[in-house]
């Protein structure tokens, strides 16, 4: 391999030939591994067009409408962890319009979401909201069936044993939700073909029309996927790509199936949207918050349908780390800059336009990946893979661009190691930091006043990946670590210290206790726009939603709340929190 005109080409392209792990380590990446990155990405035989200079003019990204005071607080749920006395066992649009309802008695601005993006929904027990098939459709599981006008009322009998069940059980069953909500879903898609009126079905239409051509290609990936059974890049040839004419061909005795996809993400996009519109209605000035996830699986939709953009031979990962010494690959396909440099960024828009059409605020998640991602051709060792740069600053305006079109604040997840200048250029285009209170310690291990929080960001005690404030505070986190083999990450004296920090900084605000109630006025005091609360934290939960490095051991995404939705205000804190938020200046109530 001749080396010095595949350096030549890598550093052209935004390839970095050597890196830093989190160890402190110089790597020089293998020339194998740099030609394969710049055969995925497409470069050979092309020029590169250098799009990220900075902008002279930066027009800043929306900042709210005038109804959203300056300092707010939100509601963070994970949406399938709601319980209710009405729900199949999953929580669904119904239970987060009777939360919007809470959160406008409480004076909350916004009710933050885990992404809400399709995936599989036959294998629903990988059930990552982080994994998606697609950021540009919706995940049927959280639909009500109930609440489709067209749903048969007299089927409820054939389903009552089974939701009864799923209603009881401890931990979402994912397989049996499926089962019994496609199965609902198929009943209501006939009786709607059946007996819809005239203008539900015009609504449809119009929907199809609205949506297409990607609405078409979606229905028709999720027939052939079911047809054969294995990844898209198995199928027959004439497949392996989204070719109308030879899809057309292929599903030509297919036409109810089609539209029944069609069908159920109408039915999806129907019911969130009425959340957003009754959150607004209700006095939520943010409404929903949304997250959006980093990437997509290989073998899912948005990965087949625009495979310039998205390329399933590189994987999303990171370098070796302190806590994942051999790397970590992150089970994502790969994104490729030179897709958004030709298209002035039209793949990111449009996962951002999906997303932003239902909320008032966006999290980008690991913002960093606008800036670089490390990315690891496939068959190759995590620690071998090399950091590719992207047009960051030109993907900045397009978010603040698409902001404004819909009118939709921008947080991004800025944790772990930022560069230098990141988080300023971020606030320079209007984009909020995300500060994890966890995270926020000085070097002599000291979590910093409330007055060095930006005032630009959205500020929260944890995050899914990290223990609940009561899981942290008795160290449950640690011992469910150890008992699974994992390195905690830090000793039973790290965090004896870590607490007596935290009673240092309570104690200096004259808050005398270590409890949920005290971190949360302490950080209602910071100057940070918008504090989220995890209903976890306010029920005083000690599991945390997700344990990184862990897949079947650990029961991930898949605790449900400890008391229905029907007794939460009695049950939880939220009360108490709401009169901390309105002491504080940041409740809603009243802002015109």
């Amino acid at each position: 391999m001749d080396l010095d005109p595949i350096l030549e080409q890598a550093a052209k392209w935004g390839i970095e030939a050597a890196h830093y792990d989190g160890l402190g380590r110089h790597w020089h990446v293998d020339p194998s591994v740099l030609a394969r990155i710049l055969e995925a990405i497409g470069a050979h035989g092309k020029e590169p067009r250098h799009h990220d200079a900075a902008a002279e003019h930066v027009t800043p990204a929306f900042q709210g409408s005038h109804a959203l005071p300056q300092r707010s607080w939100g509601i963070a749920v994970q949406l399938h962890s709601i319980r209710s006395h009405r729900n199949w066992g999953h929580g669904d649009f119904t239970d987060l319009a009777n939360l919007i309802d809470i959160a406008s008695e409480l004076g909350a601005s916004a009710i933050g979401l885990n992404p809400l993006h399709a995936l599989f929904d036959d294998r629903a027990e990988e059930a990552s909201p982080y994994f998606p098939s697609s950021r540009l459709f919706l995940n049927p599981l959280y639909i009500d069936v109930e609440a489709i006008p067209e749903f048969p009322r007299a089927a409820l009998a054939e389903f009552a044993s089974s939701v009864a069940a799923l209603r009881q059980r401890e931990l979402v069953d994912y397989a049996g939700v499926a089962q019994c909500k496609a199965k609902a879903l198929a009943l209501t898609f006939e009786a709607f073909r059946k007996l819809a009126t005239e203008p539900r079905r015009q609504q449809f239409d119009e929907f199809k029309r609205a949506r297409a051509p990607l609405l078409q290609s979606f229905t028709a990936f999720e027939v052939l996927r079911r047809r054969f059974g294995k990844p898209w890049w198995e199928w027959p040839v004439e497949l392996r790509k989204p070719d109308q004419s030879a899809l057309r061909e292929a599903l030509s005795a297919d036409a109810d199936d089609l539209d029944y996809y069609a069908f159920v993400q109408w039915v999806a996009d129907q019911q969130l949207s009425a959340c957003q519109t009754k959150a607004h209605k209700a006095g939520l000035p943010i409404g929903l918050y949304l997250d959006v996830a980093v990437g997509v699986r290989a073998d899912g939709f948005d990965a087949w349908s625009n495979q310039n953009f998205i390329l399933p031979s590189l994987e999303i990962g990171a370098p070796p780390d302190q806590l994942n010494t051999e790397g970590q690959r992150w089970g994502l396909a790969g994104i490729n800059p030179l897709s958004l440099i030709e298209n002035d960024c039209g793949p990111f828009r449009q996962v951002l336009r999906a997303s932003m059409q239902y909320a008032g605020a966006i999290r980008i998640d690991h913002i960093l990946g606008l800036k670089r991602f490390y990315l690891i051709p496939r068959g190759v060792r995590a620690d071998q893979g090399a950091y590719v740069r992207f047009p960051f600053e030109a993907l900045l305006a397009a978010a603040a661009e698409e902001s404004h079109a819909s009118r939709c604040i921008v947080i991004g997840e800025d944790l772990g190691t930022v560069p230098p200048g990141f988080q300023d250029t971020l606030a320079r285009y209007g984009i909020w930091s995300f500060q994890v209170m966890l995270f926020q310690r000085a070097a002599d291990g000291g979590f910093i006043a409330q007055d060095h929080y930006r005032a630009n960001a959205l500020v929260t005690f944890a995050t899914h990946d990290l223990p609940t404030f009561a899981g942290w505070l008795s160290g449950y986190d640690l011992a469910v670590k150890r008992s699974l083999g994992l390195d905690p990450g830090e000793t039973d004296h790290d965090r004896a210290a870590a607490k007596e920090a935290l009673g240092r900084a309570m104690a200096w605000r004259g808050l005398p206790n270590i409890d949920c109630l005290s971190v949360t006025r302490f950080l209602a005091d910071t100057p940070s726009r918008l504090l989220m609360v995890s209903l976890e934290d306010a029920l005083g939960v000690v599991e945390q939603v997700n344990l990184p490095g862990t897949v079947d051991e650990h029961p991930n995404w898949r605790r449900r709340l400890s008391v229905p939705l029907e007794e939460l205000l009695q049950a939880s804190t939220l009360r108490a929190i709401a009169a901390v938020m309105e002491t504080s200046g940041r409740d809603s109530k009243g802002q015109d």
